[in-house]
C-alpha cells in the first residue's frame, strides 16, 4: 500500500509544533538550571554540611516550587499543543478530570436552578394567601344582628291593600309600584330568575334581601338598571357579603356612594321626619328586626307616603306587603337597634333633588 504523503500545511503546522515545543522545554530547562545553580551558591556560601545535618528547609522548598511551576507550564504547554492536533488523545487524557468537574458543576447548577423555583413557588404562595386572606377576611364592620335571612314572609296581620294609591304594574322593561313621586322598580329575591344565583356562598333567595334592596334602588333612582343577580355580584366582590347572615350594614351606604346617590344613617329619624322625606321625591331603606317581616333581619325599602300619613313600602319578600299602607312609626318600632343604638333608617335622595 502506498504512503499518503502529508500535505504542505500540516507538514508546516508539525514543524512549527516541535520548534515551539522544543524552545519551551529548553528555556523552562534552562530557567530550572539557573534557579539550582543560584540555590546551590547560596547555600555554598551560608551553609557548611556538617555531619547529622540537613539544608535549609527554605531551600528546599523554592527548589520544589520552582520544579512544580516548570512542570505546570511544560504539561499545559503539551496539553494545549495536543488540544490542537491530536484531539481524541487530549480527550482521553482530559476526559476522567474533566468529566467529573463538568458533572459537578451542572449537579450544583440543577440545586441552584431548583432553589431558585422553589424560592419563587414559595413567595407566590405567600403572596397568593396574602390576598386571600385579604379579600375573604370580613371587613370591621357593623355585623348584621339578627342575620337577614327571610325563608318565608312572617305576617301575622298585614294591613289592607289600597289599590286606589299603589299597585303593581307591569310594562315592558320591568314591574313597577305606583304611589311614590317616582315609580319604584321592584324586585322580588325569591324569583326563580335568581333565587338561586349565589351571593357569595350563599344563595339570592332565603339571604339575598340587602342586594335586592339596593338594586331595587339603583334601578329606580338612577339611570342604571341593576337586577338582584347583578346586584348582589357586585355586593359580593366589593365585600359586603355576610357569609351565612346576609350583608354587612355598609352595604346600603357604600352602594348608594358608588352609584353617586346621597345616604345618611339617621338614628334618631321620627314619623314626620320620614313621611317629609318621602314625600320629597327621596326613598329610604330600612333593617326590620324579627316581626311582621321576617323571622329575622330584613332590609325593606320605602318609597312613598299615602295623603293619610301611612309610607309606601317594596318588600322584596313578599308582594303582599308591598301592597299595604304601613304606618311610619309602625315601621321605626320594627326597625329599632336590638342594643339600643337608635333605629337603623338610611334616608336616601338624588343630589339633583
Amino acid at each position: 500500500m502506498a504512503a499518503i504523503a502529508p500535505s504542505p500545511s500540516s507538514a508546516v503546522l508539525y514543524k512549527a509544533f516541535f520548534f515551539c515545543y522544543n524552545q519551551i522545554k529548553l528555556r523552562y530547562n534552562s530557567t530550572i538550571s539557573m534557579i539550582l545553580e543560584d540555590h546551590l551558591k547560596s547555600s555554598s556560601n551560608v551553609f557548611r554540611p556538617t555531619a547529622g545535618k540537613s539544608p535549609p528547609k527554605r531551600n528546599r522548598k523554592s527548589i520544589a516550587l520552582a520544579l512544580a511551576l516548570a512542570f505546570l507550564c511544560v504539561c499545559g504547554t503539551e496539553l494545549a499543543f495536543c488540544s490542537y492536533f491530536a484531539p481524541a488523545l487530549f480527550q482521553k487524557v482530559t476526559g476522567p478530570v474533566v468529566q467529573p468537574v463538568v458533572e459537578a458543576v451542572q449537579a450544583v447548577k440543577s440545586q441552584m436552578d431548583l432553589w431558585r423555583f422553589r424560592r419563587r413557588r414559595d413567595f407566590a404562595v405567600i403572596a397568593i394567601v396574602g390576598a386571600a386572606g385579604e379579600y375573604f377576611t370580613p371587613r370591621p364592620v357593623p355585623f348584621p344582628d339578627p342575620p337577614q335571612v327571610t325563608p318565608l314572609p312572617v305576617i301575622p296581620e298585614v294591613p289592607p291593600k289600597a289599590p286606589a294609591i299603589t299597585e303593581f304594574l307591569e310594562k315592558d322593561d320591568g314591574t313597577f309600584l305606583t304611589g311614590g313621586k317616582i315609580p319604584c322598580v321592584y324586585y322580588n329575591q325569591t324569583d326563580e330568575a335568581w333565587r338561586d344565583k349565589p351571593y357569595g356562598y350563599d344563595t339570592i333567595g332565603p339571604y339575598g334581601c340587602g342586594p335586592t334592596a339596593m338594586s331595587i334602588v339603583i334601578s329606580s333612582m338612577t339611570s342604571q338598571k341593576m337586577d338582584p343577580a347583578q346586584m348582589a355580584q357586585w355586593a359580593y366582590e366589593h365585600g359586603y357579603w355576610c357569609s351565612g347572615s346576609g350583608s354587612y350594614l355598609t352595604i346600603v351606604e357604600e352602594t348608594c356612594k358608588a352609584f353617586s346617590l346621597d345616604c345618611i344613617l339617621d338614628k334618631q329619624c321620627t314619623a314626620a321626619a320620614l313621611r317629609e322625606h318621602l314625600n320629597g321625591g327621596g326613598f329610604a331603606i330600612a333593617l326590620m328586626g324579627p316581626g311582621h317581616f321576617a323571622s329575622n333581619g330584613h332590609f325593606i325599602v320605602l318609597h312613598g307616603s299615602a295623603p293619610s300619613g301611612e309610607v309606601l313600602i317594596a318588600d322584596s319578600n313578599s308582594r303582599e306587603n308591598s301592597l299595604a299602607l304601613w304606618d311610619p312609626q309602625f315601621i321605626l318600632d320594627e326597625a329599632a337597634a336590638s342594643n339600643g343604638d337608635g333605629v337603623r333608617i338610611w334616608l336616601i335622595s338624588s343630589p339633583e333633588s
